[in-house]
């Protein structure tokens, strides 16, 4: 069992403070543990319980009602809202309880109406990819342990998987070929299965090689299966300058090849890009990118 201090809280939560305390003497909601100097601290328990409060306070209901409330009663309105009410605030709610509770189930009771109300992409860039900078927060703070990331990062990983394999190249339309890879010591790989989903739905073959893959591979492969386009990213901070000279190598390595190019560092240091090379920060970023070489090829993107 994890426990909590009430800044965790309030981050996990989305509660201030200073109304969590309220709540707390007011109407004993929850109640804080003690450590041995009179500190307080916070249970699983606890915090499920006042995420449930708070969903149910967003949606109209009072918490002098609420505090009247057995756990069980609480429970049904909850599973009534969230059928009836997808909103974008109940389903990060529930999706924090699901990271903090590990709960699987829970995780894809939220992903699949979710798609349902409205559609695969935009979960993906409506709530997943912003749920990830939730966690990114709760994992500085330390409000979550890195068990936790993962397991949320590999269901993310599983829905991208499925969802790739069902959009199937059509040979007869086939558009030019993208490579898709990290640099070495390169694994946030969430973001580049995305790109390659939709490069697939657009109807780009694709040579996804995963994370972690030296340069030197990528010259060879152009040997092997010769590509047009090269997806890319940049998270892991190399040291001052490394960034510009990495992307000038491989400017010059494939000077007559379009880069796409991602990632924190890019935003960080902010290096000069050639010609050649796209950034890419978001979804629209990247379709905007392909069209823009199919126009330059006197070709069009699928709508």
């Amino acid at each position: 069992m994890s426990t909590y201090s009430i800044k965790d809280l309030e981050k996990l939560s989305g509660i201030k403070a200073h109304t969590i305390r309220i709540w707390e003497q007011r109407y004993h909601l929850i109640e804080p543990g003690r450590t041995n100097t009179n500190i307080r601290f916070y249970s699983d328990d606890d915090l499920v319980k006042l995420m449930n409060v708070s969903l149910l306070n967003q949606n109209g209901y009072k918490i002098s009602k609420i505090a009247d409330l057995d756990n069980d009663q609480i429970k049904e309105l909850i599973l009534k809202i969230t059928k009836e009410l997808p909103t974008l605030f109940t389903q990060m709610s529930s999706l924090t309880r699901s990271l903090v509770e590990v709960d699987e189930l829970m995780f894809n009771d939220i992903f699949e109406r979710s798609v349902e109300n409205s559609g695969f992409e935009a979960t993906v860039e409506q709530l997943l990819f912003p749920f990830f900078e939730v966690i990114g927060n709760l994992w500085l703070s330390g409000s979550i342990i890195p068990a936790q990331e993962h397991f949320f990062t590999n269901l993310v990983r599983q829905k991208l998987i499925v969802a790739i394999d069902r959009e199937n190249v059509k040979p007869e339309l086939a558009r030019p070929r993208i490579l898709f890879y990290l640099p070495e010591g390169e694994f946030h790989e969430i973001g580049m299965l995305y790109y390659n989903y939709l490069a697939r739905k657009f109807n780009f073959e694709v040579i996804y090689l995963g994370t972690s893959i030296p340069f030197r591979d990528i010259i060879k492969m152009d040997d092997i299966r010769t590509f047009q386009i090269i997806f890319t990213s940049f998270v892991t901070a190399q040291g001052e300058g490394t960034l510009a000279k990495r992307i000038e190598k491989k400017r010059k390595s494939f000077p007559n090849k379009t880069f796409l190019v991602s990632g924190w560092q890019l935003k960080q240091e902010q290096p000069h890009l050639p010609k050649n090379f796209f950034q890419i920060s978001s979804s629209e970023d990247f379709k905007n990118a392909l069209n823009y070489y199919l126009k330059r090829n006197n070709m069009k993107l699928q709508d």
